[in-house]
C-alpha cells in the first residue's frame, strides 16, 4: 500500500508531497519548505509517524520546488534527483531567488538521473516516471498504475495548466505531455498537483479548457 500527505509551503503556496509504503520507507517530493517553521513542520510529521526518507524526488526545478532541497539534504543525506534538463534550472535557483526577493541556500549536488530510470521502486511498489516537459523542459510525472494516482508537479492543475512563459517553456510541448501521456489514463486516475487541490483525470478532460477540443 502507498500512503500519501502534502504541505503547502513557501509565498508560492506549492504542494510538497511525500509518498511512503507499509514499511515505512518514504520518497520526498519537491520539498518547497522556505521558513524554519515549514522546515520543522516537514520534520516533526516524518519523526511522527516513523517515516524513513529514502529519496529526494524534483519533478522539476523552479524555485518553489526545490527551496528545501538542501534542508533535506543536511537533515537526511539525501542528494535531489532530477532529469538532466533541469540541471540549468536548478543551477540558477539562486539568481532567481535574488530576483524574487526570496533566500535560497546553496543547492545539493544533484543525481541526473530521471531520464534514465523508468520507474521509482518503493518496496514492492512502483511509480512509472514519465518525461512531461513543457513547463519546464526536463519535468517529469510520476504515476502509479496499481493505485491509480499521478504526482503532477505543475503540468496539470485543476482546470488549468502549467505555465509557459519561463525559461524553458514551450505551450505547444505542455499540451503534447498532457494529451499523450496523462490523458491518455483512466478517468479515475488523481492528479495530485504542485499547487492547489488535486484532481481527476475525467474533470481535467471534460472541464479544462486548455484541453477540451473544439467543437
Amino acid at each position: 500500500m502507498l500512503h500519501l500527505h502534502h504541505f503547502t509551503f513557501n509565498p508560492f503556496q506549492e504542494n510538497t508531497w511525500l509518498i511512503w509504503n507499509d514499511s515505512l520507507d518514504c520518497i520526498i517530493i519537491d520539498p518547497g519548505c522556505y521558513s524554519v517553521t515549514e522546515k520543522q513542520e516537514l520534520k516533526a510529521f516524518i519523526e511522527a509517524n516513523n517515516l524513513k526518507p529514502i529519496r529526494l524526488i524534483n519533478t522539476h526545478c523552479h524555485i518553489d520546488h526545490v527551496l528545501g532541497n538542501p534542508f533535506v539534504h543536511k537533515t537526511y543525506g539525501l542528494q535531489p534527483e532530477i532529469h538532466p534538463n533541469e540541471k540549468p534550472i536548478l543551477d540558477a535557483v539562486e539568481q532567481y531567488g535574488q530576483m524574487w526577493n526570496i533566500y535560497s541556500e546553496s543547492q545539493p549536488e544533484p543525481v541526473c538521473n530521471l531520464d534514465k530510470e523508468k520507474e521509482i521502486v518503493l518496496g514492492d511498489e512502483k511509480l512509472e516516471i514519465v518525461f512531461t516537459p513543457g513547463h519546464a523542459p526536463g519535468e517529469v510525472s510520476l504515476i502509479s498504475h496499481k493505485h491509480k494516482f499521478i504526482i503532477a508537479g505543475d503540468v496539470l492543475f485543476r482546470e488549468s495548466i502549467g505555465r509557459t512563459d519561463l525559461p524553458g517553456g514551450n505551450f505547444e510541448t505542455l499540451i503534447k505531455s498532457i494529451k499523450e501521456k496523462l490523458l491518455i489514463l483512466d478517468d479515475d486516475y488523481e492528479v495530485h498537483c504542485g499547487h492547489g487541490p488535486s484532481t481527476t483525470i475525467g474533470h481535467e478532460r471534460r472541464n479544462n479548457g486548455f484541453l477540451r477540443e473544439p467543437i
